[in-house]
């Protein structure tokens, strides 16, 4: 891209001071909307603009704030900073670098909602994170872009800054929820969806950080502005962490419709030692495994395209895997990680992880058997569709890949297939 529109503060240095980012045509968009528009007329832009969440489900975002239940109030926004993801951090570059362009597309989203309190859920490993988000947020308020009749008008809000502990389902926004009202993180029954009966019971809009960071560009410079970058159902800027057997690991902020080989090759400076892609991992652990061929690689980077090949794009945390790795070892891990951060609320998932994680330590230690092998996809098809949240479906993914398109690493490992 010509210009960095979500990671600025890579053209403008120092722009998570509040002056810098005002002098750059910081929380003019803010101005924008109070002084012009309604708050209906806020979701329409947004949902013309075609913008989708950002933090793996891809759904689109102004459909989703048209979900609120009318008429009733108080309404809340959360904004999802519980980035946990095995091989995702643009999240925390935005809040350290880049924090008053999210913090202004907070403002935007509670315009949007009409709602007066909003909450910033950060993991709890963000805890340094957090405090300097609370010194941001103090600042905006000393200057009147937040508090009780912001820039003179009659639009009241207040943001508070809130740490989990450090679990992985806390990323469930319904087990978000719950987390913030103090509750055991565990996914709640839907319906009713958040939409309807969130926060204290009352209409919540929950969005990624990267989605809320997306919304002062979009007012600002319009909604065909935003549509002419990446493709005709995934539109706009894209954070792609590019993270595994690459030179240059790292953030890079490309159009949605960019290929897995333009970012593995040409932005990541290709694989070390010149050695050839096994499999990609194009959504940290929370997706299908891709074999390395050519279609894979030339596959656009879009939530259609990568749903084509046989996986999801989810958060975009692009995993790359040489071919010196084990797929049966890579399972093995992710199932582990899993299983530790299963909540334990539903039996499929509470069980079926910790049953998995035990065969495939069985065959990592060389004490497996060819058998074992169909018993994890037996296991796995005891998981698939029958859990409350999407982390017993995600934990079956790698697994159910990996056997599928790997086998021949699985059959290595066994007794009877050495």
């Amino acid at each position: 891209m010509t210009e960095y529109i979500l990671l600025r503060h890579r053209d403008v240095p120092d722009i998570d001071q509040l002056d810098v980012y005002l002098e750059d045509g910081g929380f003019e968009a803010l101005k924008s909307i109070i002084k012009h528009k309604t708050p209906q007329e806020v979701i329409d832009t947004v949902r013309l603009s075609g913008l989708r969440g950002r933090g793996g489900a891809g759904f689109p975002t102004g459909v989703k704030w048209g979900f609120l239940s009318p008429d009733v109030f108080p309404r809340y926004v959360v904004a999802n900073a519980d980035e946990s993801e095995p091989g995702t951090y643009k999240d925390r570059e935005i809040l350290e670098r880049n924090p008053y362009q999210f913090l202004e597309g907070v403002a935007i989203c509670c315009y949007a909602a009409q709602a007066e309190t909003a909450y910033v859920y950060c993991r709890g490993e963000f805890w340094d994170l957090a405090h300097e988000l609370e010194k941001k947020i103090a600042t905006l308020e000393d200057r009147g872009f937040l508090g009780r009749g912001i820039l003179s008008s009659d639009f009241n809000l207040k943001i508070y800054v809130h740490l989990g502990a450090g679990a992985y389902i806390c990323g469930e926004e319904t087990a978000l929820l719950e987390s913030l009202e103090g509750k055991l993180g565990q996914p709640r029954l839907r319906p009713p969806f958040p939409a309807a009966e969130g926060l204290y019971a009352k209409p919540t809009v929950v969005n990624n950080v990267e989605t809320l960071t997306n919304l002062p560009p979009i007012i600002n410079r319009g909604v065909d502005w935003y549509r002419s970058i990446g493709t005709a159902k995934s539109t706009g800027p894209k954070i792609f962490c590019l993270s595994g057997h690459v030179q240059r690991p790292g953030n890079y902020e490309l159009p949605f419709g960019t290929t897995f080989r333009e970012l593995i090759f040409e932005h990541g400076g290709g694989i070390p030692e010149g050695r050839k892609i096994k499999a990609i991992l194009p959504a940290g652990a929370s997706a299908p495994m891709l074999p390395a061929t050519d279609q894979v690689l030339d596959t656009p980077m879009d939530y259609e395209s990568v749903v084509e090949v046989g996986s999801q794009l989810g958060s975009a945390s692009v995993i790359v895997m040489d071919e010196t790795v084990d797929i049966s070892w890579v399972v093995y891990k992710t199932t582990s990680f899993f299983k530790h951060e299963s909540c334990g609320k539903c039996t499929p998932c509470r069980e079926g992880t910790y049953w998995l994680y035990h065969i495939l330590r069985r065959i990592e230690e060389g004490e497996g058997t060819k058998e074992d092998i169909s018993l994890l996809d037996s296991v796995a098809q005891g998981v698939e569709g029958k859990c409350l949240c999407a982390l017993g479906e995600f934990s079956i993914m790698p697994i159910t890949s990996g056997i599928e398109r790997f086998r021949k690493d699985f059959d290595a490992r066994t007794k009877d297939g050495r």
